[in-house]
């Protein structure tokens, strides 16, 4: 296995534009399974579907690889630095093909300006991912990091639910909201303010530290943001006032 860890490790792009191209021939198998009507007939909903399909596998692959990846080496968690297995080097490797592949295909069509958080977001992460696969320092972060595809799978389906039409008052929609929120909440959150803490606690030991430090603050900011967004609309009412008439309404 190390002799293999160190063949990827001396031609790292090569594997990662082998992992955007699996990514994108899975796009490409997704678009053959059925889709609801409500989505076929409108274009910018079909590609979204598409795209979030994409997405959704890529979180149940990776969430689920990473969770193995600290059990079966729990180190990384307290060296972010320099400790890492070959499997885990390979979990980041695939991960930064996703987001490259997503990242292109939100360029290329025609949805880069109102996808602008996503890509900034992609922008953030294939930066500090391409820097521990070609530097293999802080693999054990980005490791950690990847904790946040296990809220992903909720996310994306939460999405795809309302997509497909699928209502808010829907027992399935019911238990993948408090099943998001549960594990943005432990994973998503849990996973961005522990590496915080990290960098903090160590600053002064850590190359790069301060580069880390303001992407990580870039991501927090972003994910508050969007935990606040996410708890409006599935949990939180507000008074609206349409045509003359106060009334409660959900987001």
């Amino acid at each position: 296995m190390d002799g293999w860890l160190s063949e990827v490790q001396e031609r790292p792009a090569l594997y990662v534009f082998c992992s955007s191209m699996a990514f994108r021939l899975i796009h490409r198998l997704l678009q053959t399974l059925p889709r609801p009507k409500t989505v076929d007939a409108d274009p910018r909903k079909s590609w979204k579907w598409k795209n979030l399909s994409v997405s959704l596998v890529h979180s149940l692959l990776t969430g689920v690889w990473a969770i193995f990846c600290v059990h079966q080496y729990p180190m990384m968690v307290h060296e972010i630095r320099l400790s890492f297995t070959p499997l885990s080097y390979l979990l980041v490797i695939v991960s930064t093909g996703y987001f490259i592949q997503d990242a292109g295909d939100i360029i290329f069509s025609g949805y880069a300006r109102e996808s602008w958080e996503f890509l900034l977001h992609h922008a953030v992460v294939i930066g500090t991912f391409v820097y521990a696969v070609i530097t293999s320092h802080y693999v054990a972060g980005a490791v950690v990091a990847l904790f946040v595809e296990v809220n992903s799978v909720f996310l994306h389906s939460r999405l795809l639910l309302k997509l497909a039409g699928v209502t808010k008052d829907s027992h399935f929609y019911s238990i993948n909201k408090v099943l998001n929120v549960a594990t943005y909440v432990s994973f998503r959150l849990g996973a961005q303010f522990y590496l915080t803490w990290y960098i903090i606690y160590n600053y002064s030991s850590l190359d790069h530290a301060l580069l880390f430090l303001i992407s990580l603050m870039l991501m927090n900011i972003m994910i508050l943001i969007y935990f606040y967004r996410l708890l409006r609309a599935d949990f939180f009412t507000k008074y609206t006032h349409q045509n003359g008439v106060h009334k409660f309404a959900k987001d």
